[in-house]
């Protein structure tokens, strides 16, 4: 167990982790009154419409309008941090297909292989495939939503399903590793709530590069380390439980 001194480190700023938590919750309700409707229920309410005494596909379009509000004032509100995070993803070395052959056993052992910049390799590819994802899936339910109907309308139904099918792996993946239910990944859940203060001996174990670069720390035999960007908070680490 860690000591209770041991310093931490914020990963994310309190915006940012207040727009996660405000995208997941609006995401959850889509999938949940989507699936069901997609299920053929739409005559039968789900617990949701029960909840909120409204239909579903008028629940799935309101909520709809909130994830695109979110989704948009994130980009907007994050300015350069948002074209550093699209940056970072993007940004791969050859040392990361070592990364990747290790990966599957530091779930468990956690020890993962040193990596540069503020994402793994695997959090850059699943960043770049869930902005497409998210992309697909908000784009064709506001064009659906503007549309009731049509060619194009039944054109976009697709698109908006299989987007779905490609994000919903992608989400419980997400879930799964963000929960620090693995072994290799506890404590990361910190990351994102409570505060969203970090114990550096977890930070340095997924992201060194990273941790050196807000803590001031020497890079232990790295090149470069990519600087944070607006989802990270550059500071000296500070005491903490």
């Amino acid at each position: 167990m860690a000591p209770a001194t041991e310093p931490v480190v914020q990963r994310y700023r309190r915006w940012v982790r207040w727009l996660h938590a405000g995208v997941y919750t609006s995401t959850l309700v889509l999938l949940v009154t989507g699936l069901w409707l997609l299920a053929g229920k739409e005559g039968r309410p789900s617990f949701l419409s029960r909840l909120t005494g409204l239909p579903d596909t008028t629940l799935h379009t309101r909520v709809g309008w909130v994830l695109t509000a979110l989704l948009g004032g994130g980009i907007l509100l994050g300015g350069r941090g948002a074209v550093r995070f699209v940056l970072s993803s993007v940004r791969f070395r050859r040392g990361d297909l070592v990364w990747f052959r290790r990966w599957p056993a530091a779930l468990v052992t956690g020890r993962f292989p040193r990596h540069e910049g503020e994402f793994d390799p695997g959090q850059r590819i699943a960043n770049l495939v869930m902005v497409l994802a998210f992309a697909a899936v908000v784009g064709s339910g506001v064009a659906m939503a503007r549309l009731h109907g049509g060619p194009a309308f039944v054109w976009l139904v697709p698109v908006h399903r299989w987007s779905t099918y490609v994000l919903l792996p992608l989400l419980a993946g997400h879930v799964l590793i963000a929960a620090g239910v693995l072994p290799g990944y506890r404590g990361v859940w910190r990351s994102m709530h409570l505060g969203g203060r970090l114990r550096v001996s977890v930070a340095r174990r997924l992201w060194p590069a990273w941790t050196e670069q807000v803590t001031g720390a020497r890079p232990r035999g790295s090149r470069d380390a990519t600087p944070s960007g607006g989802s990270g908070s550059p500071g000296r680490a500070r005491r903490g439980g």
